[in-house]
């Protein structure tokens, strides 16, 4: 629940402590304030905690000035008012800090009341407060609103600056005043040097906290990164010692590799390129074949076999021995032909039979 302290600036000044109810405020306790000779206050009892101060100031405090402008939009207005009130204040505007309220709304012009207080006289309260730790974040006035809220014409400001004595008002007045202007301020006078600055620092801090835990993030973060990384590391070079002991137990004439995967692939390369000698054919399951095959007076004189073929030279005594080997040689090769006859010197049938490979 929101708690609000409004610091009433007034002969026997008080702070309201008022709670947010339902929509409005409503006073809890009141707490006596006690001025110091050396312009601080302090109070009697504890505070407690409060998220946000109030300051109102005394009629006493203030000066009041009516002008008549051709327009009512408040941010307009108090970019004008020190070019305005230069002329009417002594030592013009530069030695005050002022604010503004519509008084009365005309077709052509609005009638502007112009509230403005020393700033020496500001600073000596604020700092009174900031020795007590209270930081205001509105500067009004609860006697200004009264008085405010018991005129309705221009002569007004005559009764702002004559009945200041007896504009005060009752207790329960002041409260519900109080209590309006912590939703409403007529005015505040906490602008140019004197803004407050409490919500920005409360962001700062709120930044900072925010940066701190970002980096905390960050560092627990990055060392689970980093052990993340030393721990692959350590795997990486333990599966690289296995790596090189199991290639030299496979090479073990190599001696240490530089780098296994290299030399393993060039292997696989090597391997790959004398694959056609070791498979497709089973060399000596066709050899066999070919003596059972061969007959009497057919002389083999020379076999290649590789991946995908084989070739058979030889000689026999006529061309009708060298049909009948192609005949025994269809029963266990497939795509068996004769490629090849012609008469040898010693007067034999010399020939070339191919074939794709053995029947499965």
């Amino acid at each position: 629940m929101k708690r609000i302290a409004f610091f009433d600036l007034k002969d026997q000044p008080v702070i309201y402590v008022m709670e947010k109810n339902g929509g409005d405020f409503v006073l809890r306790e009141t707490v006596p304030v006690i001025a110091k000779d050396t312009g601080a206050y302090g109070v009697e009892g504890a505070l407690g905690h409060v998220d946000e101060t109030y300051l109102s100031l005394p009629l006493a405090y203030l000066n009041f000035r009516i002008l008549e402008l051709p327009f009512s939009d408040m941010g307009k207005i108090r970019e004008v008012l020190p070019f305005e009130l230069d002329g009417l204040i002594l030592g013009g505007s530069e030695k005050i800090v002022f604010d503004a309220c519509i008084l009365e709304e005309g077709k052509e012009s609005h009638k502007v009341l112009a509230v403005y207080v020393r700033k020496d006289l500001l600073k000596a309260v604020l700092d009174g407060l900031k020795a007590m730790g209270i930081d205001a974040k509105v500067v009004t006035s609860v006697e200004m609103a009264l008085a405010l809220g018991s005129f309705s014409s221009g002569d007004g400001i005559t009764k702002l600056a004559l009945d200041q004595g007896r504009q005060q008002g009752s207790k329960e007045e002041r409260v519900r005043a109080a209590a309006k202007e912590v939703q409403t301020p007529a005015i505040n006078l906490r602008r140019g040097d004197f803004a407050y600055t409490g919500d920005d620092r409360k962001k700062k801090k709120a930044l900072r906290v925010t940066q701190v835990l970002a980096l905390l993030l960050c560092a627990v973060f990055l060392s689970d990164a980093s052990l993340k990384i030393v721990s692959a590391k350590r795997e990486s070079s333990v599966i690289k010692e296995e790596i090189g002991r199991s290639y030299a137990n496979v090479f073990p004439n190599e001696g240490k590799a530089a780098d296994e995967l290299y030399q393993l692939r060039a292997h696989l390369k090597e391997l790959k390129d004398k694959q056609g000698a070791f498979s497709g054919m089973a060399p000596l399951q066709t050899l066999l074949g070919l003596s059972s095959a061969g007959g009497q007076g057919i002389v083999f004189t020379e076999v290649i076999i590789d991946k995908d073929r084989i070739i058979i030279k030889g000689e026999c005594p006529s061309l009708a021995d060298a049909q009948r080997l192609k005949g025994n040689l269809d029963r266990f090769l497939t795509g068996v032909g004769i490629t090849d006859t012609r008469i040898s010197a010693q007067n034999r049938m010399a020939f070339t039979i191919t074939a794709k490979g053995e029947k499965i």
